[in-house]
């Protein structure tokens, strides 16, 4: 806290750890965002001796050109609460510091200083939105900023923030005023920012003018040898250098000592030197103004905790001088565009041009996955193996790749997802423009490989499954079905249906496919069957037809050539097909697998296999299991996005007000009173039946009177309540007799009644059980999920999942897709449920969790859903000090460069 003359008492308040954060700037380069500290004065001086008078003016609005010993200590000494600042450092330098200062209630003046060789780099808007997250944090509602008229640029910087910006004009002076709530324009403006920036770190890796590699060797069989072959033999179109201390030359070229004596400018560096050794590159690198590293040298956290010590040190040193990195233990990076042709990888194998960019992280499955491409046709446009993925992953790789012409189809085999909320948020938007198709492996384990930076997900299989689902992606089980789908998709248009038709030569293949066809969820619409004889022609007739007809959506040929036929003739006519129609067509062509010489089309783009290029499967099967998944993505696409879901009347302030007063005293975890349960799901609309609890009779009788009689009496413990053999409620009690036999009868049947929990509760009418669940997970954030109530549907795991925030599309799916979901629409004759309420509960129980991260978990394990009404029976919630903010927060950083130990 400070004194009224602004100098601090020795009162001083830490800052939160998470308000650190490493972050990218416009350009692409890497910077560090901390608070400011005491022992800071230097750096503060030294960052105001090089900017310009100018700017000192518009900061200051008079000559100030140096600041006063009482200026420097004032300014680095601060309370982190009412007094905040935030300093930017890049290369051990301070580059930027922001501020803000409470000068009434709920409202704070802010300011920052940008030095002047840095502007135009994004960093006042990087500022500003950290400064915002801690005003929001420390209770600020409203930013003021004082600015001279001809400040333009950083009158710009407040305009684009998103914010509801009101101003006025006095003695001079601009007054800017604006509430720094993350109202979705703010937010939207943030990761349209956020796009650029990863998208401009990724690019020149793909696209580097020249490469060094650190480590190249002269001796065969070598890695720093196959480095130099690969990218030479390759075809690089850049300027290739070799860097070894210990030689004249390697492969024909000059060898430099250092990558500070290569005399041009170097984009890119490959870095294959031990991993003692890696710490100088990056020193050199940084000097040398390197944009960023592809590390493949071993020995990081996948060898332990020297190891991960080691790759925090590396990343850590990387973003703090501006470069960003790929690795480490990786097996690097590919573009096939001819105007590149780089090959910055270990792999010989330099993929033919395509539609794909894929993304993975093993080295060693990287070249299998090569292997696979160019034996199916398939071809790629850019190429990722990210090793144990410390710094750059597959959530960068999709910013970049949405905005890549050359890249039409996305592939990633996931290990692990450091950040799969921010992975969904991007995903979910990529989607719509272009197909991601995703392998994640661990999925029943949920293990992540030694060395990769994530926390282990609290969330069960299913949830993961429908974050992948409510974000567009097409997750599939193997290597093998991702290409499968990955070649209908590149060369294939999108169906508009469910549709099939089968068009073959043989009846037995023909079968097959309509059985496979059914079991995934097509409607096989059409079947022609021509005869082991039949000609091109034929084909062509049967398959013209079959396009045309408005009732078919796709189309599946099945070829299986007679004795001594090569085919060529049908392949033709496939080929041809395929080019012309408007509507996807997939084959089993000869058995081959991929997308054979035949049946490809020429491509301008330099494709070996272009648009209309039919793909063959070996199995009519793989064949219809491909098409099935495209017709699932096809419908997400053209469904549009709902309005979001509406939770009515509810009011956040009061939940939030609520459970801090709760946790005020808690040292942890807390599981809320009934009392305090209800109240919490008053406040979004929630109303949780009272129950009473009860351990006599005389107490049931005062319980059951206080309520009006027309009660239940139930035992609430766990271990009765989930048995189907015995029964834990007594009900439609109207009088003393009634309690007294259902007292008796409940006794009876409880080996241990003292362990009951008896409640008395009112009577309610007759309905559906239901549950409605949520909790935060560690990296997800919220998740919320829905079922029916009852042991049977526990044990079968009958749940629908979605990551809030929801839209009106999400929760009607979630009601509906539940396998028991027909108890809810008159299954046997029943009466419809009120499922509108049913998915109004839904949405209030989302909206909490997604409001309030300190709650741990809502539970209404009782709802009974009637033909008019949807009364919460039985409810538990528990609640935790929030110590970090969650992940894909309001404000951009990069991932956190800790290690965790796979369990």
């Amino acid at each position: 806290m400070t004194q009224e003359d602004g100098t601090p008492t020795d009162e001083i308040e830490s800052p939160p750890q998470h308000w650190e954060a490493d972050v990218i700037l416009r350009d692409g380069r890497t910077a560090h965002i901390r608070p400011i500290r005491g022992e800071d004065e230097e750096l503060l001086v030294s960052f105001y001796e090089r900017v310009s008078d100018e700017s000192k003016y518009y900061r200051f609005f008079s000559p100030m050109p140096k600041l006063s010993e009482r200026d420097v200590r004032r300014f680095t000494h601060v309370d982190h609460h009412d007094r905040v600042a935030l300093v930017m450092l890049l290369q051990g330098r301070m580059i930027a510091v922001g501020r803000f200062e409470v000068v009434a209630a709920n409202e704070a003046e802010v300011a920052f200083l940008v030095e002047d060789q840095h502007q135009g780099r994004g960093i006042g808007q990087l500022m500003l939105e950290h400064l915002a997250q801690a005003g929001r944090e420390r209770g600020v509602e409203r930013f003021t900023a004082e600015i001279l008229p001809d400040n333009h640029r950083m009158i710009q910087v407040f305009r684009e923030a998103g914010y509801r910006v009101v101003s006025g004009y006095s003695d001079g002076v601009i007054t800017l005023e604006f509430p720094i709530d993350a109202t979705d324009t703010a937010v939207g403006r943030m990761h349209s920012r956020e796009h650029v920036a990863e998208a401009a770190s990724i690019h020149r890796f793909f696209h580097p003018r020249s490469v060094a590699i650190i480590g190249a060797s002269r001796r065969q069989d070598t890695i720093g040898q196959v480095l130099v072959r690969n990218l030479v033999t390759g075809g690089f179109t850049g300027r290739a250098y070799v860097v070894n201390p210990s030689a004249t030359a390697v492969s024909g070229m000059p060898a430099y000592k250092t990558v500070n004596e290569i005399p041009d400018d170097v984009d890119v560096a490959i870095v294959a030197v031990p991993a003692d050794a890696v710490t100088d590159v990056v020193l050199d690198c940084a000097a040398k103004g390197v944009h960023g590293l592809i590390v493949i040298s071993s020995g990081f956290a996948e060898t332990g905790e020297e190891g991960r010590r080691r790759q925090r040190h590396l990343v850590g040193l990387s973003r703090s001088y501006g470069l960003r990195l790929i690795g480490p233990n990786c097996l690097g990076v590919i573009n096939t565009d001819p105007r590149v042709q780089v090959n910055a990888s270990l792999s010989s194998v330099m993929p033919t041009r395509g539609r794909a960019g894929f993304f993975c992280q093993s080295g060693a499955l990287g070249s299998a996955i090569l292997e696979k491409v160019r034996n199916r046709g398939l071809g790629i446009s850019t190429f990722v193996s990210a090793g144990n993925r410390a710094d750059v992953s597959g959530n960068d790789l999709l910013q970049y790749w949405e905005e890549d012409d050359s890249t039409e189809v996305v592939m990633m085999y996931l290990e692990s997802i450091g950040n799969p909320r921010k992975f969904s948020r991007i995903a979910r938007r990529v989607s719509q423009r272009k197909p991601i198709v995703a392998v994640r492996s661990g999925r029943t384990t949920q293990g992540v490989p030694m060395g990769h930076a994530v926390r282990r997900i609290g969330a069960p299989q299913a949830a993961v499954d429908a974050m992948f689902r409510q974000a567009g992606v097409i997750q599939v089980d193997t290597l093998d079905d991702m290409f499968d789908v990955a070649q209908l998709l590149a060369h294939q248009p999108l169906p508009r249906g469910r549709r099939v038709a089968i068009v073959g030569n043989s009846d037995a293949l023909g079968l097959l496919a309509a059985d496979a066809a059914s079991a995934v969820g097509l409607v096989v619409n059409r079947s022609v069957a021509l005869g082991a004889d039949a000609t091109a022609e034929d084909f062509e007739d049967a398959l013209d037809d079959a396009i045309d007809d408005p009732e078919v959506d796709s189309v599946v040929a099945v070829y299986i050539p007679p004795l001594d036929v090569s085919g060529e003739d049908v392949a033709n006519v496939l080929a041809a097909v395929g080019e012309q129609s408007d509507k996807p067509l997939v084959s089993t062509f000869l058995g081959a697998e991929g997308v054979p010489e035949l049946l490809r089309v020429p491509d301008v783009a330099g494709s070996t296999a272009g648009r209309g290029s039919v793909p063959s499967y070996p199995a009519v099967e793989a064949a219809v299991r491909a098409l099935a998944r495209v017709v699932e993505y096809a419908v997400w696409v053209r469904t549009p996005d709902g309005p979001p879901a509406d939770a009515g009347d509810v009011d956040p302030v009061a939940a939030k007000t609520l459970v801090g007063r709760l946790l005020a005293d808690a040292p942890g975890e807390l599981e809320l009173s009934r009392d305090d349960t209800r109240d919490l799901l008053a406040t979004y609309g929630i109303e949780l039946w009272p129950a009473i609890p009860v351990n006599e009779l005389d107490e049931a009788h005062r319980a059951a009177e206080e309520l009006g009689w027309n009660v239940v009496l139930k035992a609430t413990e766990s271990s009765v309540r989930e048995r189907p053999d015995l029964s834990h409620v007594w009900r439609n009690i109207t009088g003393p007799e009634d309690m007294e036999d259902a007292w008796a009868n409940l006794h009876e049947v409880l080996s241990d009644p003292a362990q009951g929990a008896f409640v008395v509760q009112k009577n309610a009418p007759p309905g559906v059980p239901i549950a409605v669940r949520s909790f935060e997970d560690p990296l997800f954030g919220p998740v919320v999920s829905f079922g029916i109530s009852g042991p049977v549907i526990e044990l079968l795991g009958d749940w629908s999942y979605r990551i809030p925030p929801l839209d009106q599309h999400d929760v009607r799916a979630m009601v509906r897709e539940v396998k028991s979901s027909p108890l809810l629409f008159g299954y046997r004759g029943a009466e419809l449920v009120d499922v509108e309420s049913v998915e109004r509960l839904v949405t209030k129980v989302a909206q909490l969790q997604n409001d309030l991260p300190q709650i741990s978990s809502v539970d209404l394990s009782l709802v009974l859903a009637g033909t008019s009404s949807v009364n919460v029976l039985t409810a538990s919630v528990r609640v935790t000090p929030v110590r970090d903010p969650r992940p894909d927060s309001f404000v951009r950083r990069l991932s956190d460069v800790t290690v965790t130990i796979p369990e």
